[in-house]
């Protein structure tokens, strides 16, 4: 599933195309209604005509459009993926809706598994009490984070993977940021040293920026839009590389499950 900073880099991408421009119609494609969450596409279209995009941004894991009134919002799930054209290589099957603009240009929806969704928000206060801080935000302090850790038993990668705890944080990310920190993904949070709060404090910060800059990471079929790639796959490095040499002690990289989710680390640089 896209993270933080692929999401940020789908933003970044159509920043440019869609804002100040306005909204003529919004379709399913295929059929496929449940693309729009909770809302019919007649309901949607009648909320959304003729209204303005004049802010494209992201909070956690959600691609927001700030309307005139109300809020457009997209969530891609694990396949989905922006397009402002289907291209000759597409397979029309695999697209689930599409936004034509007033300026004749249009922005299509592709998604594999289909279980992206669309969202409309007459005010975002109901997305604001499910999400939690920001780690690139001014409220992701040491503090902050040593604060929350203390106050749970539980462990690390489940406690990170909590959206309301930090927002946009998921596998990849959270298994590059403990190999930095030092810290074994099922160590409990409240046994957790401050040196290595800070350090992890440190390195989600330092991670998310870097892969932001490079478009975040194509694993399998995410793109920051128009079939563009995501580069940060170069500089993993624990994240799917299971027997392969750790690059600080050389000792090799072990695959788990915590939470039930795959989750890669270092025996011997993350002791438990």
């Amino acid at each position: 599933m896209p993270e933080l900073p692929e999401v940020q880099s789908v933003v970044n991408h159509f920043k440019g195309y869609l804002e100040g421009q306005t909204i003529k119609m919004i379709k399913p494609l295929n059929r496929y209604h449940k693309v729009f969450h909770s809302i019919s596409s007649k309901e949607l279209n009648q909320k959304v005509k003729h209204q303005t995009i004049y802010s494209l941004w992201r909070r956690g894991k959600y691609i927001i459009m700030d309307l005139d009134r109300g809020h457009l919002s997209i969530h891609l799930r694990m396949t989905g993926k922006l397009q402002t054209k289907i291209n000759e290589t597409d397979q029309l099957k695999h697209f689930t809706a599409f936004m034509q603009l007033e300026n004749g240009k249009y922005l299509y929806f592709k998604d594999y598994r289909k279980f992206g969704r669309w969202y409309f928000f007459n005010n975002i206060s109901n997305l604001e009490t499910k999400l939690g801080c920001e780690p690139l935000s001014s409220n992701f302090t040491r503090n902050f984070l040593n604060k929350g850790l203390k106050q749970s038993r539980g462990m690390i990668k489940p406690k990170l993977l909590a959206q309301s705890f930090i927002a946009g944080l998921g596998n990849i990310y959270i298994d590059e940021s403990l190999w930095f920190a030092g810290i074994h993904p099922k160590t409990k949070c409240c046994n957790i040293s401050s040196i290595k709060i800070k350090r992890l404090h440190s390195a989600i910060k330092q991670i998310l920026k870097k892969a932001i800059q490079y478009n975040g990471t194509t694993i399998i079929n995410y793109s920051p839009g128009d079939d563009t790639k995501g580069n940060f796959s170069k500089s993993l490095k624990v994240f799917g590389k299971q027997n392969e040499l750790c690059p600080r002690c050389m000792t090799s990289i072990s695959k788990i499950f915590v939470g039930q989710r795959g989750t890669h680390f270092c025996p011997s640089c993350q002791r438990l």
